[in-house]
């Protein structure tokens, strides 16, 4: 008997059948409209001085920067080939053997690069207080981040690790194992899952960790962030939270998520016979690992700079009496002006 939960049969990459329209993209649409409407809503409520204009160009530089810098790291780290060394024009190409495949093999961490470089080039052209910007950012992206994994989730991608347990589910682009494996015909048996003598591969349930990653570094991340966003004790505080927060959750959710299998393990302290899909031992760090300690150290170094930084006072509220008192200023100069050309008329 069955003990697992199977891929929901209804659920296809493609949102229309034969259409190059596919629900992972729509989910980075939707990913990045819900960061903006956050975005805006803070901005709303904080009267922050930013103009519409600016705010989209923002947004439209911040998401360009994202794409190339998520796109440009996942070719130079998780690429084994070198097949954009050769052909550096595809790192951008949709197109795979004469079908559109869309931007296929994207980092996070790349994209965090570039978003960050975004900020600091957008806020440093417009006289932004970055530190303000960031912060703003960091209330937002996590909950857009949510739908992205639900985009993976849909691939049926990035499964995490065999799992036989009551959470389990069978993918079925899955990678099948060899029936011959011991521990592989012991999970098979504890999953329900029958294994005959002519059977060579078995198809095993794994962790959703798609799933795992889209409630906790996404929406248990964006609660956190969002309720201390009036609560920060100086600027760029929710940025360094952020990055201290993702790193953490990412870190050991990774635990339960399958490795590269071009790449394994980039640290490994401890030898095992077990493949990465069996077993991982808790002295061997992924590349997802390895990132995620970096963003976590970032972002601890970037607390202590920041709480030192000259103007760090958070503003909690934007008022509009800056833009009130210039525009009374201004009308006091030219009512004074005028009284002083109506008084050289009456002499």
């Amino acid at each position: 008997m069955l003990i697992t939960i199977p891929f929901p049969p209804w659920l296809k990459p493609e949102i229309i059948p034969g259409l190059p329209i596919r629900w992972y993209g729509l989910m980075y649409l939707v990913a990045f409209g819900v960061a903006f409407l956050l975005y805006r809503k803070q901005v709303l409520e904080r009267h922050f001085p930013i103009s519409d204009d600016n705010l989209t160009g923002l947004f439209l530089w911040g998401i360009f920067a994202l794409v190339v810098g998520a796109r440009v790291f996942a070719t130079l780290v998780y690429e084994t080939s070198d097949v954009y060394r050769r052909q550096p024009w595809l790192v951008f190409w949709p197109f795979r053997n004469g079908s559109f495949t869309g931007l296929q093999g994207m980092s996070y961490h790349g994209g965090v690069i570039g978003g960050i470089l975004a900020v600091l080039i957008y806020s440093g052209l417009k006289r932004f207080d970055y530190r303000e910007i960031g912060d703003m950012f960091a209330a937002s992206i996590p909950l857009g981040y949510t739908f992205g994994r639900l985009g993976n989730f849909i691939n049926g991608e990035l499964y995490g690790r065999v799992y036989t347990g009551a959470l389990g589910m069978l993918f079925p682009q899955a990678q099948q194992l060899s029936a011959t494996e011991p521990w592989v015909q012991k999970a098979a048996a504890e999953a329900g899952i029958p294994i005959s003598d002519q059977t060579l591969w078995v198809n095993l349930p794994r962790h959703p960790s798609q799933l795992y990653e889209a409630f906790f570094e996404g929406l248990v991340l964006w609660l956190i962030i969002w309720v201390l966003r009036n609560r920060k004790p100086f600027k760029g505080f929710l940025m360094g939270i952020y990055g201290i927060g993702y790193g953490v959750f990412r870190f050991f959710i990774e635990y339960f998520r399958e490795p590269d299998a071009d790449l394994g393990y980039r640290i490994q302290l401890v030898a095992s016979t077990l493949p990465p899909a069996a077993a991982h031992e808790l002295l061997n760090f992924s590349t997802g690992q390895v990132f995620s300690f970096v963003m976590i150290g970032g972002g601890i170094f970037w607390l202590i700079i920041a709480s030192r930084l000259p103007y760090r006072k958070p503003v909690r509220v934007y008022s509009d009496s800056s833009r009130n008192t210039a525009s009374s200023v201004a009308e006091r100069k030219a009512s004074q002006r005028s009284r002083r050309r109506l008084r050289k008329k009456l002499r």
